[in-house]
């Protein structure tokens, strides 16, 4: 499981300009089957998309595809973790 930790690198109204390709970024992978929750930062100076791919090179994969990667409007802390205890109802996002 990944945890995708954006910073905007650009000003909101850049953000802005990508916004709508962005979430036809999100809604593809959300019907894949890869991203379980996404959302802004409160302040707004970037997201989060937590996901679960097989492997870093899947999850590096579905990143090089985010329009807000491929125009420099954000960056990526990817932060890989292992689930060892979850919410009954959250237990079908941490099997592969």
């Amino acid at each position: 499981m990944y945890i995708a930790n954006l910073t905007y690198l650009k000003p909101l109204s850049e953000v802005e300009k990508y916004l709508e390709e962005h979430v036809a970024f999100l809604d593809r992978y959300y019907e894949a089957g890869k991203f379980i929750c996404s959302g802004r930062k409160n302040p707004r100076i970037g997201g989060v998309i937590l996901f679960h791919a097989k492997d870093e090179a899947e999850m590096k994969q579905i990143i090089s595809e985010d329009p807000f990667h491929i125009n420099g409007i954000a960056s990526y802390e990817m932060i890989e973790f292992n689930p060892t205890k979850c919410a009954p109802n959250f237990q079908c996002f941490t099997e592969l």
